[in-house]
Formats: C-alpha cells, structure tokens, sequence
C-alpha cells in the first residue's frame, strides 16, 4: 500500500478546511477492505500482549479502563496506517505550520464496559501531540453498541462520533474529549502527529 496513493483518494482539502474550521475531520472508507481487515488481524493476533492502559508506573488511573499495546517496527500491516499519517502531516505542516516531525501510534481494545472519561491529549500545550488520530479497525458495529467519541470542537459545541468500521476520526490534540462505554469489544488504531521527537 502507498502512502501517496492513499491520500490521493482522502479529500486533503476538506480535511484542512474541517480542522481549520472546527478542530476536527471525519475520513470515512479510509482505506480498501482488504487492507482493513488486514489491520483487524494483525490486532487480534497480538490481543494477548496487550496491558491496561491505566496502569502507569504501578499507579492506577480511574479515568480510562481500556487496553493498549503500542505499535512495533515488526507490525508490517499497521505500520502502512502510520505511513499514510506521515505523509498528512507534509499537508498540515503546510497548511498551519504545525512542524509534525513524528508519529506515536498503539492498538487499543475497549472491551464491554470499559470507557476513558473527559481528558485532553495535549493539556495546555504541555506536550508534543498536535493532531490525535483514531482508525476504527473493527469489522461491524451497531448504534446501540456505544463506544463512541465525544469531542468538543473548538468553538465549544460538541459533537458524537460513531466508531464506524474503517473511519478515521482527526482531532486537535488539545482539544476535550471522551470515549463513551463500549458495550461490545471496540478495537482501533490511536495515533499522535507530534512536533517532537515522542518517546515511549
């Protein structure tokens, strides 16, 4: 899969105007089937590695409940998604100056009950994160199955988006945010576009 050529059909543009306007952008049918399902089983193949997020440095957060497993240079299939990620962030840095010079990415499966309450990625600035990114790799999802993300754009107003199989949901990464209580396994690709050099 090309990077360049994955974009070719991403409508750049609207993306730009969307951030530009409201703080966030919507790309539905990101990608070929076939490649998304690829992504699906490279995550299931690894579900046993991952840890729960919450769980920093023995310290456990109760604001989030899901599972993470950050992405390696072995992960072949999702290391294209982070590619392609690369390759918009040349068009953000054009567009807004954002001086994206590296991308951070991991699996994330909310499974039923689990949720990660109101937070920002990037609070007051305090971090590298410009732009947040989520894949939504799960093959089927119905309305009733919550997991959602509710994102405040940034002229306040507050918008629900459903975790649609093969969207991308584009967000500043300042901006407030949650992800509802999924009721079925929920499982992504969570990515920061970041003006330095992340480490994890």
């Amino acid at each position: 899969m090309d990077a360049a050529a994955i974009l070719l059909n991403w409508n750049i543009e609207q993306i730009l105007d969307d951030l530009d306007q409201h703080g966030f952008s919507i790309i539905d049918q990101a990608y070929t089937q076939d490649y998304q399902q690829a992504v699906v089983q490279e995550c299931l193949l690894h579900l046993d590695e991952f840890r729960q997020a919450a769980i920093q440095n023995g310290v456990v957060s109760n604001i989030r409940s899901d599972h993470i497993l950050w992405l390696k240079p072995e992960f072949s299939v999702s290391h294209q998604h982070t590619q392609t990620l690369g390759q918009l962030s040349e068009a953000l840095n054009r567009a807004f100056y954002l001086g994206i010079n590296d991308i951070e990415a991991h699996f994330a499966c909310y499974n039923a009950g689990e949720f990660y309450a109101l937070h920002r990625d990037n609070p007051q600035g305090k971090n590298g994160r410009m732009i947040s990114s989520v894949f939504y790799l799960h093959e089927t999802w119905q309305d009733d199955w919550g997991g959602e993300l509710r994102l405040q754009d940034k002229h306040g107003a507050w918008h629900i988006i459903a975790p649609k199989p093969n969207r991308i949901a584009l967000f500043q990464s300042d901006l407030l945010h949650e992800v509802l209580q999924s009721k079925q396994q929920r499982l992504s690709i969570t990515a920061w576009l970041r003006c330095d050099n992340s480490i994890f």
